[in-house]
């Protein structure tokens, strides 16, 4: 895959890895597969629905880390 391509999970066959809340909202991290690539995503669930906050990453911990900083830049005040 090209290091610039977007990755976004097909939301009909989610495969969550992991859920856990953060400032109230519900963050779930992602897998799927890519050329035999495990890649990841990162969804938050909020009051009005849910968002792709991470459309892609490589590791676990950067979906995490990228979806935290997106939570935080979008919700905390």
């Amino acid at each position: 895959m090209h290091p610039n391509s977007m990755h976004i999970a097909d939301p009909d066959a989610i495969n969550v890895a992991m859920s856990f809340p953060y400032h109230g909202l519900r963050v779930q991290i992602t897998t799927s597969q890519d050329n035999g690539l495990t890649v990841y995503s990162a969804w938050v669930d909020h009051a009005t629905g849910s968002a792709v906050a991470v459309p892609m990453a490589y590791s676990r911990n950067e979906a995490i880390t990228r979806a935290k900083t997106w939570v935080r830049r979008n919700f905390v005040v």
